[in-house]
């Protein structure tokens, strides 16, 4: 993408929401081609390091239990755990992905509910779910992650657990560049300003959130979650995929993702 096209700046909650709604709702396709092969149609990776669910547990058991699956996408995790024995329910704000969604499930035969909704106004009652999850999914995408921490809390039942996935923060001081270009340090850690594409005349079509290590701690343990596990995935030997940003290269010199596992007290 042209220089002038990429930025670092605030965005309005408002111009957040669209651009990524319509980010995704027009990429879907694409991303479900170069992706989709290596996600599955019902498998739960947490990461392009190729952490799956099957092998980390890191949901606890799973059977029975009530499990929302924010920013769901095509819903892949969603399947996973539906043929785990778990009841799940996969939301999306993107109508794009949540049509590759009904798709998938048309192939596999396995079918969980559907919800096109905003991770900041979650259409479910309180103490709703037994766990909450998601790989990439909502989070960094909001203007107010703290927020839809608070959220989750809110529809998480006492003792439920949240477990969410999100670009390693320390990433974020390098170029988005799986090559040796991506090994210098350009941009400082503390600097918080979103990633943004835009358009010709400067309009926001995708934006990224970045926050510190000690910022999703302290969105965490403000919701009233406590942190039981930071898990920062390592590169498998073997695994010679690039995904983004994501590489051999880079993967063996430091963390490309941050699995946070919280829970919330029981009463």
């Amino acid at each position: 993408m042209d220089d002038d096209r990429v930025t670092r700046r605030r965005v309005d909650a408002g111009e957040i929401r669209h651009a990524n709604r319509g980010w995704w709702d027009t990429d879907a396709d694409a991303y479900q081609a170069e992706h989709g092969a290596f996600l599955g149609d019902a498998d739960f990776v947490w990461c392009p390091e190729g952490l799956r669910e099957a092998d980390a547990r890191l949901l606890g058991d799973v059977a029975g239990r009530w499990i929302l699956e924010l920013g769901a996408g095509a819903a892949a995790a969603a399947r996973w755990l539906a043929a785990q024995g778990a009841r799940p329910v996969a939301l999306d704000l993107s109508a794009g992905m949540l049509r590759h969604a009904a798709e998938a499930a048309g192939r596999t035969g396995v079918r969980v509910p559907l919800v096109q909704a905003d991770a900041l106004a979650l259409p479910f009652a309180d103490a709703a779910f037994d766990t909450v999850c998601t790989a990439f999914g909502a989070i960094p995408f909001v203007d107010d992650s703290a927020a839809a921490m608070r959220e989750v809390a809110r529809v998480l039942r006492p003792g439920g657990r949240w477990v969410f996935s999100v670009t390693h923060p320390m990433r974020w001081i390098f170029l988005d560049d799986p090559g040796e270009g991506g090994l210098t340090a350009v941009h400082s850690y503390f600097d918080r300003s979103p990633y943004v594409e835009q358009d010709e005349h400067g309009v926001a079509t995708y934006v990224e959130q970045h926050r510190t290590l000690g910022d999703r701690i302290r969105e965490l343990v403000g919701a009233g979650f406590r942190l039981l596990d930071l898990v920062e995935p390592e590169w498998p030997a073997g695994h010679e995929g690039i995904w983004g940003q994501w590489s051999p290269l880079r993967g063996r010199l430091f963390p490309g993702t941050a699995v946070f596992v919280a829970e919330k007290p029981a009463d």
